[in-house]
């Protein structure tokens, strides 16, 4: 009697190494609260946050790293980094989590994004939802210019840099939008509202869903 409890606990144990990690994807505008929303996120749940933009700010800092004078000039420019970059990043820190649940946001930001997303990330995950963040440009604009003028560090916190990222996003990410409504994927939020209240109705949807631990 003692294999066959032995064979059982070690079929649990193998289904839970083969579990695919799940991902929900954050979207909106630049300024639109995807960091603080994330962060609010992860304070009350087992969610990892994994920014797509965030992870190629760190790795166009590394001094020897190949991308980062590439990655710069995109982020100068308003543009995307090529999806091969990104998703490497993504698929990266992913592993070397100990968690199995992530939110992953600035991503996928174009057709670009969500192809190479399908081809080298498809087959390793479980994409559960995406969260659309909804803001005006003039509010996004003004957050993210009083975050430079309060030390963000960021070199896309400027006046130059916010038209053409928003021109991006309009172009680029609202298909992306459009993409995952049609799925029936799509959570809108308003997020012009307190970062308090936006986190309160996400975190009543995850928890209607029984997404959260």
């Amino acid at each position: 009697m003692i294999f066959p409890r032995l064979l059982s606990g070690l079929r649990r144990l193998s289904g839970i190494a083969m579990q695919k990690p799940e991902v929900v994807f954050i979207l909106g505008g630049p300024g639109s609260g995807k960091g603080t929303t994330c962060a609010k996120i992860v304070e009350k749940t087992g969610y990892v946050h994994l920014s797509a933009g965030d992870l190629l700010r760190e790795e166009r800092a590394k001094p020897n790293s190949q991308f980062g004078q590439l990655i710069e000039e995109h982020i100068k420019n308003g543009t995307i980094v090529p999806v091969a970059i990104t998703c490497s990043l993504i698929h990266q820190a992913m592993k070397t989590s100990s968690k199995n649940r992530f939110l992953v946001d600035g991503f996928p930001r174009n057709q670009d994004n969500l192809d190479g997303w399908t081809k080298n990330m498809s087959d390793k995950t479980i994409v559960r939802a995406v969260i659309f963040l909804e803001c005006s440009a003039e509010v996004c604009t003004k957050r993210c210019l009083n975050r430079g003028l309060q030390g963000s560090g960021r070199s896309d916190d400027n006046m130059e840099s916010l038209v053409k990222r928003h021109e991006t996003f309009i172009k680029d990410t609202m298909p992306m939008v459009k993409h995952f409504e049609e799925l029936g994927l799509l959570w809108r939020f308003d997020s012009e509202r307190s970062a308090n209240d936006v986190f309160d109705d996400v975190y009543k949807k995850l928890k209607e869903i029984d997404w959260v631990e």
